[in-house]
């Protein structure tokens, strides 16, 4: 196993609870370089990491083979493509881009240079998705009818000094939050007929939508897909209705706490869930009614890492086509269009 040298282009959040965490689990992976612009935190963490000041740094720099894109939004497309350009492999943090165009632009220059491209859409690896997934999967609620879906949060101020609370496009809840939600959406249903969606900002000083309100119809049923930074007492984070029953799950995935906690994804009780924050069943099966707890399935956030490595040294399929994180910035802008004209649009 050769390990993939990597190179992270920021150490914000992502970079040190997510990516660098799960780069430095897996044996398939070496994170040599780290791009901070005046700290220099990574290498207090992972002494082996080179830091570098300046982005032509990491592409220059010969060795690299995969580099990760985890900055601001509207760096993603052209950082992304300087790295594509010089023969990289690239995994851009979500959303994908601020918009579709760009991600097409993307998508045609890694099939030009025949580089892997892919997308952080880390929460299709969250144990409650993955359980509900195959709740729906194994039609075990029969012909959906419903479903909801929350990611809900509690920040009642404006945070400072970041560029997630300014106001521009790519920015707000729906691209920081929604670009998660909605992936899991278009994974299970595809592209909805329609889009009817409500956006704002109830923050008081806000500057970005933190608030969100999205109804997609089709063909017999709808989902509808909400967020908001001002929900205190979070109710059932999925909810499926069907014509044999109901499905219904409280709680988040552990795997974020667990790494900003420090603790190893490779550890043999990653991301188990207790008992009491399991899901209900409540259907009809056969002739049978069935009733009762539904054992959460293990997040596995390292999968998709394993899975870049499959396709960058196996040449497997990505697990995350950029083509389908390019149908969820679509469907955000759908969303903003939506919601500005205040009706349903088609999708």
């Amino acid at each position: 196993m050769t390990p993939i040298n990597t190179a992270l282009l920021s150490f914000g959040m992502s970079g040190e609870v997510f990516h660098a965490p799960l780069i430095n689990a897996h044996s398939g992976f070496n994170l040599t370089t780290v791009l901070q612009r005046s700290s220099s935190r990574a290498k207090d963490l992972y002494p082996n990491v080179k830091i570098v000041r300046q982005l032509d740094e990491v592409i220059n720099d010969k060795s690299i083979e995969l580099v990760v894109v985890n900055t601001p939004n509207d760096t993603h497309q052209p950082y992304a493509a300087k790295a594509l350009e010089a023969g990289k492999h690239v995994i851009v943090e979500k959303p994908f881009t601020v918009t579709t165009a760009e991600a097409d632009s993307l998508i045609a220059l890694a099939k030009k240079v025949g580089k892997t491209l892919t997308v952080f859409q880390s929460r299709r690896w969250d144990g409650d998705f993955l359980t509900l997934k195959r709740v729906i999967d194994n039609k075990l609620v029969g012909k959906i009818v419903e479903i909801e879906m929350h990611y809900d949060r509690f920040r009642n101020y404006i945070e400072p000094n970041t560029w997630k609370e300014e106001a521009g496009i790519g920015k707000g809840i729906l691209y920081n939050l929604g670009s998660h939600m909605l992936d899991q959406v278009l994974l299970m249903f595809g592209m909805p007929k329609t889009v009817d969606a409500r956006i704002g900002t109830q923050r008081p000083g806000g500057k970005v939508d933190d608030y969100y309100d999205i109804r997609l119809q089709y063909d017999g049923f709808h989902a509808i897909v909400k967020s908001s930074y001002l929900v205190r007492e979070p109710g059932p984070r999925y909810i499926v209705h069907g014509v044999d029953g109901s499905f219904v799950k409280y709680g988040i995935d552990l795997q974020e706490q667990a790494l900003k906690e420090g603790k190893s994804p490779k550890s043999t009780s990653w991301a188990i869930e207790t008992k009491e924050w399991w899901g209900t069943l409540n259907t009809s099966i056969g002739s049978l009614h069935v009733e009762g707890a539904v054992e959460t399935v293990p997040g596995n956030y390292l999968g998709f890492y394993q899975n870049v490595y499959e396709a960058i040294r196996e040449g497997k399929a990505v697990a995350v086509k950029p083509e389908e994180s390019r149908d969820v910035i679509r469907l955000i802008e759908l969303c903003y269009e939506s919601s500005k004209l205040n009706k349903a649009v088609s999708a």
